[in-house]
């Protein structure tokens, strides 16, 4: 009975909250009924968190200054020959000495706001709000604490390159931060002059990665890369609102995602070719998923949208849909590192399973893991809180 009745007030204080309106509530319930108690749960392990921004964490490597995003390239290990010189790739293998101490407490951040936003979705409590918002200010606001709203330097390669706009997909980490803030605007302790600053600092960094070289390099790119750019512009843009950049996200998905990545059968033969094709391939359905779940609105149906030759997101998810079931049957080769980890609660399939009202997506994702820990799944993982991404247009 307490547990009917906490599904009841869900329910009501996200309808009366406004956050709801027009939006079909039976996937959003059934996923809140699976996600409640873990929410609380993070959201009570949010709530013991102190602001920690990456100038608590110096980068002796970087060009940068401290308030500069610094990370190091994944796979760039020492050169066995020439172990001063520069560093080498060994494509898909992950080197744990590099600088990650900015991505991880950009993840941490992300994960703190994503779980303060879900349970006040859910609840309608205040403190989750405040306490949000006290991490915010010291990431977005504090000229002691605040990151700067480029990534200039992000996945240097020691000897080669201090920075790479390969690098700009770790700012992915920051979608749930925009879209917590989004959700969070509707709340009392919201301050006005605050998400001013807010949206200045978005508004600064999509003016850098829409202008500067690496962004154009990265925007261009015909794999998760490209894919990723288009996913944090319109995160990022929704939150500014920036119709202009939301209608170009449109655009490059119709014209370029789909049709340049998508094959006829609905995988993603440029993920397929790595050393993670099944990783990669999930990760890329999740990035356009969401884009389609961003930009979708009553004029613009991203979910429904086919090119001539008929690829789709539904039929992305059709595709990898029977090895996420039964991963046993994936036909290529399998990842060379983390292929036990994954899949875990793609949201692809539950966005999916609203899109198309399709209960078998939804008994999937309800049966995965909904809190990994690896941190090789977790960074590609941006979207951890779907309770938050419910737009309130389907």
């Amino acid at each position: 009975m307490k547990k009917l009745i906490a599904q009841i007030l869900v329910c009501y204080l996200g309808v009366s909250s406004g956050l709801l309106i027009a939006q079909p509530l039976s996937v959003y319930n059934k996923a809140t009924s699976t996600l409640y108690a873990l929410t609380l749960d993070e959201a009570k392990w949010a709530m013991n968190r102190s602001p920690v921004t990456i100038t608590s964490f110096p980068a002796v490597r970087s060009k940068g200054g401290k308030h500069d995003f610094f990370s190091e390239g994944d796979y760039w290990w020492p050169d066995p020959q020439h172990p001063e010189g520069p560093y080498i790739q060994r494509d898909g293998m992950t080197n744990p000495e590099n600088f990650t101490s900015h991505r991880k407490a950009m993840i941490e951040f992300s994960k703190i706001m994503g779980a303060l936003a879900s349970a006040y979705r859910i609840t309608g409590n205040e403190q989750y709000a405040q306490h949000a918002f006290q991490h915010a200010h010291s990431w977005f606001i504090d000229t002691a604490t605040r990151m700067n709203p480029h990534m200039l330097y992000a996945q240097a390669i020691q000897g080669r390159f201090s920075g790479r706009g390969i690098g700009i997909i770790d700012m992915i980490q920051f979608i749930e931060v925009a879209q917590a803030l989004f959700v969070l605007e509707k709340s009392l302790s919201a301050n006005a002059k605050d998400y001013v600053l807010y949206r200045k600092w978005f508004e600064d960094y999509l003016n850098w990665v829409t202008h500067h070289p690496y962004g154009i390099d990265e925007k261009n790119a015909l794999n998760n890369h490209g894919t990723c750019w288009t996913l944090q512009v319109a995160a990022f843009a929704r939150f500014t609102n920036d119709q202009s950049l939301m209608d170009t996200c449109r655009f490059r998905y119709r014209t370029k995602h789909l049709p340049e990545q998508m094959a006829i059968d609905g995988s993603f033969p440029k993920e397929l070719s790595r050393t993670k094709p099944y990783g990669y391939s999930l990760f890329n359905l999740d990035a356009m998923a969401m884009i389609c779940q961003i930009l979708s609105d009553n004029k613009n149906d991203l979910w429904e949208f086919e090119t001539p030759d008929k690829k789709s997101i539904h039929k992305g998810i059709s595709f990898l849909i029977p090895f996420i079931s039964n991963k046993e049957r994936w036909p290529y080769a399998r990842d060379v590192m983390y292929w036990e980890n994954w899949p875990i609660a793609q949201p692809f399939l539950l966005f999916g399973a609203n899109a198309y009202d399709n209960s078998e997506y939804f008994n999937v994702w309800k049966t995965l893991d909904h809190r990994p820990t690896v941190d090789e799944v977790v960074r590609n993982l941006p979207v951890r809180h779907p309770l938050i991404w419910f737009n309130t247009h389907r």
